[in-house]
């Protein structure tokens, strides 16, 4: 049997805003963990649009698509095409789940959430040609998780092909998020167990990792032991947490002594007003300005995630932001319109509110604004975002944030890492057209180790086992929820 399986591109990756480097982080992981379910003699292909084109002259005898919601209408173009060739089609992902009925216009099977248990019971109904039009996840757990198929990732078209995910959802239920439309029916957070998740970071060649879960540190537990286990490994890496999380005492020292070097953090807004509309309440009379200096004290760098468009939000909140992250040191900053996706509790206030603009999907991509804000106008909003970010990343503003470190190395950690990411798009091109990304990783390597200054800490061989002896078994059920398995995508920001 034949299968293909299909990263169609976002609208954004191929418009003239398309920022190649963005695109080209990280791997499938959703489709290539699925692919661990197929038998050894399957010829299988994973195609990632962002990185590649896709072939189109092919004749599989399945092809399954992992769709988002800007990506819809490609996803769509591609099941058709293939479906008007007899093939069967799968489609699974966010945007499925949320608007199932729309997506089985346009594929034979659609899968609503996770695919860890209805992908197995899929396969095997294909196998007998009676593959149901619909599958809905309500078996959460990853124990028994077959290998994910790094074999079919092209390393060489990623900056960091060493991405991994060791839990599902974020023990969170924030209104702007997809997360409990995607796990509906089941739990919302499971991990594997701490033995699976060392196991699957041995196999990792290289020295950089780059967590894709939602919430790593969402079950306190798992994410300790799973720290003292990576002690010794000399891995340096990235992932997302929360500011409850940083503050929570020993946790994040934890994490640092394991290669912890840079933290996306959801601060999302500065408004209490807006948290408490949105249900972000593990944010709320918390100290941000706290938590940022925890994590500069311990050597991580900190990328600020923030919304704009909220229902407090006026037009100065653009600049106040702005000020507000540069005076606090954030080495970068990512910025969104808020976006209303189909299912979440956003979408469903303002459809009842009568302030969605539109359903072209295309533009639900967070730069965009689709709904009428409470405070300014959409072109307010839409430029306001924009000029967010040429601000914050202005050489004077890269500088102001860099005179808030205490020493010149972490002046010039600061301005390598905040410049790299935002001032050398060209060479960031030339680099991907080249197909020179594999060269290019000592540099970032280099900033997030601290210039060589900051390093992560080698044990022998039996320090190491000792420290695994004590990180086993699964973390503890109902600790809440993570994400990415099956078909929920990757997210960079």
């Amino acid at each position: 049997m034949r299968v293909k399986m299909v990263l169609p591109a976002l609208t954004e990756a191929t418009s003239p805003l398309f920022r190649p480097i963005k695109y080209s982080l990280f791997p499938p992981l959703g489709l290539a963990t699925l692919a661990g379910y197929l038998d050894d003699d399957v010829d299988v292909t994973i195609e990632d649009e962002h990185v590649e084109r896709i072939d189109l002259d092919d004749e599989p005898d399945l092809v399954v698509i992992q769709a988002y919601i800007t990506s819809a209408r490609r996803s769509y173009e591609i099941a058709e095409l293939y479906r008007s060739r007899g093939v069967h089609v799968a489609i699974g992902g966010l945007h499925p789940t949320s608007l199932p009925d729309e997506a089985a216009q346009h594929a034979d099977t659609v899968f609503l959430g996770p695919g860890e248990d209805t992908w197995p019971q899929f396969l095997a109904d294909f196998a007998a040609r009676r593959a149901a039009p619909r599958y809905r996840s309500t078996v959460r757990t990853l124990q028994g998780l077959p290998r994910v198929r790094r074999d079919l990732i092209k390393r060489h078209l990623y900056f960091v092909p060493n991405s991994i995910v060791v839990s599902r959802g974020c023990p969170h239920a924030c209104d702007f998020c997809y997360k409990d439309a995607f796990f509906a029916g089941g739990r919302s957070f499971y991990t594997q167990t701490v033995d699976d998740a060392l196991a699957e970071i041995e196999r990792l060649p290289g020295r950089h990792l780059y967590f894709l879960d939602d919430h790593l540190f969402g079950n306190p537990r798992f994410a300790r032991e799973l720290f003292a286990g990576m002690v010794g490994m000399g891995r340096l890496w990235q992932a997302a947490g929360t500011v409850n999380s940083v503050l929570r005492p020993g946790l994040l020292e934890a994490a640092v002594e394991s290669g912890l070097r840079s933290l996306f953090v959801g601060f999302e807004t500065i408004s209490a007003a807006n948290l408490v509309e949105h249900g972000k309440r593990q944010n709320l009379d918390r100290d941000y300005g706290a938590a940022i200096r925890r994590m500069h004290d311990l050597g991580v760098m900190v990328n600020g995630s923030f919304v704009f468009g909220m229902d407090d939000d006026d037009p100065t909140v653009f600049e106040r932001t702005v000020e507000w992250a540069v005076s606090q040191g954030i080495e970068t900053a990512t910025f969104h319109i808020l976006t209303p996706y189909p299912s979440t509790g956003t979408f469903q206030r303002l459809e009842q509110q009568g302030r969605l603009l539109h359903r072209d999907w295309e533009r639900y991509d967070t730069r965009h604004t689709v709904f009428r804000p409470a405070r300014m106008t959409p072109e307010q909003l839409e430029d306001g975002y924009w000029r967010a970010y040429r601000d914050f990343y202005t050489w004077r503003n890269i500088g102001r944030g860099a005179a808030t470190k205490d020493t010149w190395l972490g002046r010039a950690r600061h301005v390598a890492y905040a410049a790299g990411w935002k001032k050398f798009e060209r060479v960031w091109d030339a680099i991907i057209q080249a197909k020179r990304l594999t060269r290019a990783r000592p540099a970032p390597e280099g900033v997030l180790s601290g210039l060589g200054r900051v390093r992560t800490s080698r044990l022998t061989e039996n320090e190491t086992a000792t420290r695994r002896r004590g990180a086993r078994g699964p973390a503890p059920v109902g600790a809440g929820p993570a994400e990415r398995g099956g078909f929920e995508p990757p997210d960079p920001g």
